[in-house]
């Protein structure tokens, strides 16, 4: 048994990438940038376990890619999200890699492995070719080092080095100042780090991302209720009913938000919004549909178009079908043209015949969004 138990980073916010995705789910081919990355690190050897570190709000969508790793929900900075994740390691030794060293060569991965046992924790590291200069002092540059990661720890001694309110970068700085081991390995310069976005080009094991387009349908329904304001496409109409719901029920929102989350593999709007919960009573669903729409673009893609069919014997759409587009392509971050607004009536017949409700059919179609042409 190898007693190691591989952790992958990948509970960040991106916020110093300049991309509209979070770096972690940009696509390599049809695989987030996570997965990728994950399973090419857990492939280099027969880890005990892999543990992926995921964004709170992206923990159950991940879970949807695979059942080979266990995912661990991330903390607000690095550190917490490693602590988080040792609460699940029970092997003598951890590695502990970031999803921004995209293309991490075996040898370093086999190296650590063969150290594990000369030091508590054993660090990748780049020599310094160039002048170093501190603060205005030219040092020597033979002493400093690039530090890297993965970094292959003792488990226990890093749990006692992190069992403090210090905030450290990195695992050997928290061994180190409690006064532990630590060698260093020669690194890579393929181990380098993503961080802006430009470096992408400098990384050549990541593929583009596919060409392939989404779709997903959508459908919601509700019926009136007497005296509450009726909201269509986060347009206001001017009658004296609204929709029954627990929201404002405003019933093309929904309808659009399921059909996105079906083009991604998401689930539903309930998964996300539950009815059970009093924090979305009455709540403005242009505010859930903002909620998707940045998730969408977090996780990776792109919004394409969107074609709506409200079925209504009353109110009458037509008179609003323009403002309700212009609402919706502001929501969706589209251009206008890609929204598509269809009304038809059930002529007569059932429950939305006798005027009693709404219902609405949606379509949608997303892609992946292409980084390499930004």
């Amino acid at each position: 048994m190898l007693n190691v138990t591989l952790i992958v980073l990948c509970a960040g916010n991106s916020t110093r990438f300049e991309h509209k995705t979070k770096k972690q789910w940009i696509r390599i081919a049809n695989e987030p940038l996570w997965l990728n990355v994950t399973k090419r690190l857990a492939s280099f050897s027969s880890f005990d376990k892999v543990i992926v570190a995921s964004h709170e709000n992206e923990l159950n969508y991940m879970k949807n890619f695979t059942d080979d790793f266990i995912f661990v929900k991330g903390g607000e900075t690095r550190q917490k999200s490693i602590l988080n994740c040792l609460e699940f390691v029970d092997t003598k030794y951890v590695m502990i890699s970031d999803v921004a060293r995209a293309c991490i060569p075996k040898s370093v991965i086999e190296e650590l492995l063969k150290e594990k046992e000369t030091a508590d924790c054993i660090v990748p590291a780049l020599n310094v070719t160039d002048t170093v200069v501190y603060e205005t002092n030219t040092i020597n540059r033979d002493n400093v080092k690039l530090i890297q990661t993965p970094q292959l720890s003792n488990t226990q001694i890093l749990k006692n080095a992190l069992n403090t309110p210090i905030e450290f970068t990195d695992e050997s700085s928290a061994i180190k100042n409690i006064n532990g081991t630590i060698k260093y390995i020669q690194g890579s310069l393929e181990s380098k780090k993503l961080t802006l976005g430009n470096e992408l080009n400098d990384l050549p094991c990541l593929k583009n991302p596919s060409n392939n387009f989404f779709n997903g349908t959508g459908f919601d329904i509700h019926a009136f209720q007497d005296d509450k304001e009726m909201f269509l496409g986060g347009v206001k109409l001017p009658y004296e009913y609204g929709f029954k719901a627990h929201s404002d029920g405003d019933v093309l929102i929904h309808s659009v938000i399921d059909a996105l989350l079906g083009a991604i593999g998401a689930g539903d709007i309930g998964e996300f919004f539950p009815d059970t919960d009093d924090k979305y009573k009455g709540i403005d669903s242009k505010i859930l549909l903002d909620y998707i729409v940045a998730f969408i673009y977090n996780v990776g893609y792109e919004i394409v178009n969107i074609d709506v069919t409200i079925i209504a014997q009353k109110p009458k759409i037509n008179p609003f079908k323009n403002e309700i587009k212009n609402s919706m392509a502001k929501l969706l971050k589209i251009e206008k043209q890609f929204v598509n607004i269809k009304a038809t009536t059930a002529e007569k017949m059932g429950f939305i015949g006798r005027a009693e409700g709404v219902a609405v059919q949606s379509v949608a179609t997303v892609k992946y969004y292409n980084w390499k042409t930004k």
